[in-house]
């Protein structure tokens, strides 16, 4: 008796009714009036600083680095260890995953509550000056339009091969406060506009810690390419 093997046959795939529009963004830097020489005056300013500081030293920390595979996440834990030689908070603060967020809000609660709860620990620690001070920043965004609006599978693989890391940026990690969901830019068009749950589920699970934006390109490429076969 011959058994016969089963196949799990692919959904279909849509034909999508919207084109994919890659923009970019640019951002406007300015010196904000916060600033900290020590840990306690930090933990203030993060109560105090306006979201668009809270976005310029954590997300946009991200794509002005988006080449360095390693090392701290954000301006934060960077300033906790060269300028206020603590390791341990420094650490705590770049295992903070802005991936987890939705929101600046959210976001900045958690890096208080780091700090909060190190200088509980550490209490000798929140006055004792810091080799340099900490001057808060802050970006205006200017989103751009690029040439690339496709409106097929094939025309987004292309597109996202030619586009620039700041696109890349743009739609994959800066979508997530802008759609306020667990979800970016080309999760969203795959799964609305092809179809393709589970693609746009692999997407997102995309590691940004343990990629460049170059490396998130390719990846998301690769995932999208399997479409076609």
């Amino acid at each position: 008796m011959t058994r016969t093997r089963e196949h799990r046959s692919k959904p279909p795939l849509r034909k999508p009714e919207k084109p994919f529009y890659f923009n970019t963004s640019e951002h406007l830097l300015r010196i904000g009036r916060e600033q900290a020489g020590t840990l306690s005056q930090l933990l203030q300013a993060l109560r105090e600083c306006p979201d668009d500081s809270i976005f310029q030293h954590t997300l946009r920390t991200l794509q002005e680095h988006h080449f360095i595979r390693h090392g701290f996440s954000n301006d934060f834990a960077h300033w906790s260890l060269s300028a206020c030689n603590e390791p341990v908070l420094a650490e705590q603060l770049a295992s903070v995953d802005v991936h987890e967020f939705t929101t600046i809000e959210g976001l900045r609660q958690r890096m208080i509550g780091t700090v909060e709860e190190f200088l509980q620990q550490r209490p000798l620690s929140a006055d004792r000056p810091a080799h340099e001070p900490f001057y808060f920043c802050a970006s205006t965004i200017v989103v751009l339009p690029t040439p690339f609006a496709p409106d097929s599978l094939p025309g987004f693989i292309d597109g996202l091969r030619r586009v620039s890391v700041h696109s890349i940026h743009h739609h994959f990690i800066e979508a997530r406060l802008r759609l306020k969901r667990m979800s970016n830019d080309f999760s969203q068009w795959i799964e609305e506009e092809v179809g393709a749950q589970d693609a746009a589920l692999a997407i997102e699970r995309i590691d940004i810690y343990t990629n460049t934006m170059e490396g998130v390109r390719q990846r998301i490429a690769r995932i999208t390419e399997q479409l076609l076969n």
